[in-house]
């Protein structure tokens, strides 16, 4: 099955490097995407740290793991949602309320839910984490 999505691969290797107790992973290959959800994880207390190392090629991240990560994926397909239209999806993919963290592709850049309603802006669930 060749899945076409970096970032879905990228998640799915965390969630696994997770579950066994590794404390890095690398993610290959890098993209704007992947890294500005790496942000939003590392913002949110999700990873200890990352870094985009160029290998003259796509580019990878090693991602700096600290088990804070029950699970995390990228959602497809991507759900549109209103500034006020997240507590559908909260619902959907996160576990209780104000638990784990959406994260949303809006005008402003990539960002969790949270700020994304702070700043009153919609977008598209591209992944969460909890």
């Amino acid at each position: 099955m060749a899945d076409n999505d970096p970032l879905a691969s990228a998640l799915s290797g965390l969630d696994n490097a997770e579950s066994v107790g590794h404390l890095e992973q690398t993610i290959q290959p890098a993209s704007n995407e992947i890294g500005s959800v790496l942000e939003v994880f590392y913002d949110r207390g999700y990873v200890g740290g990352f870094q985009f190392v160029d290998d003259g090629k796509a580019g990878r991240f090693e991602v700096e793991l600290k088990g804070a990560i029950n699970e995390c994926g990228a959602v497809k397909p991507r759900y549109s949602a209103g500034a006020d239209g997240f507590e559908k999806w909260e619902k959907r993919f996160l576990p209780a309320r104000d638990y784990g963290t959406l994260i949303v592709t809006t005008s402003h850049g990539v960002m969790s839910h949270y700020e994304a309603r702070e700043e009153g802006v919609g977008g598209q669930v591209i992944a969460y984490v909890y």
